[in-house]
């Protein structure tokens, strides 16, 4: 009896393995089974809630890394290439996460889960992940080169923090003050990057890996004019 039991353990062991490998290497819907027409929250930071700041269609891949002095994020929905045991564990206990799909992305430093990389096409709209307004818009550097902005967001809700977005083409009628909307203002729109790195988001997505990267950073720390 132990032996037949083996057996069937086994093999769903190796169905797992199987399965695991396929989904990992195939890019899956990022949104997952969301249906709705509210602004959809995609992280949050303790108390402050970070909504989708691009349209629903346009989103490639979620993926989640480490920064340097960044407040840590906590993900919503249900990390697509999580460890074979996590698995098990989740799939056997019921206890998976369900709605959008994101992937833990290697390398960084600094907080785990400091930043979270949104992929869409470059040209992408790109909106407030907050409510709040607009403290500070300055250069993004790549690899010693200027590309896009900056855009610093201090948040309605939690003075303490400021919100971090990068990696887009800033629009020309946001300015220092500006109040914003979550999901509803326009800040910016995605560059292409894919020449000067290698982005790693690419490995889940079926194009170069452009993408928006929204931080959170302490207000203490962050630099403010």
């Amino acid at each position: 009896v132990w032996q037949a039991a083996l057996g069937v353990a086994a093999a769903i062991i190796a169905l797992i393995l199987v399965l695991s490998a396929w989904t990992n290497d195939r890019p899956v819907s990022p949104l997952g089974t969301i249906a709705t027409s509210v602004p959809i929250v995609v992280a949050r930071a303790g108390a402050l809630s970070l909504k989708l700041p691009l349209a629903r269609g346009a989103v490639t891949a979620i993926g989640y890394h480490a920064a340097p002095d960044a407040v840590a994020l906590s993900p919503e929905g249900t990390q697509v290439n999580e460890g074979l045991l996590a698995r098990l564990f989740h799939s056997i206990s019921g206890s998976r996460g369900s709605g959008l799909n994101y992937y833990e992305l290697s390398g960084g430093t600094g907080t785990g889960n400091g930043a979270l990389d949104i992929g869409a096409a470059p040209g992408t709209d790109v909106y407030a992940p907050v409510d709040g307004k607009v403290v500070q818009i300055g250069p993004y550097v790549v690899n010693g080169r200027t590309r896009g902005v900056r855009v610093d967001i201090r948040p309605d809700t939690d003075a303490t923090v400021l919100v971090s977005m990068t990696r887009i083409a800033g629009d020309p009628t946001l300015k220092i003050g500006s109040a914003v909307q979550a999901s509803r203002t326009r800040v910016g729109s995605i560059i292409d990057l894919s020449k000067l790195e290698k982005q790693k988001l690419a490995k889940y997505t079926q194009d170069a890996g452009n993408h928006v990267t929204i931080e959170v950073h302490s207000a203490a720390i962050a630099v403010v004019p």
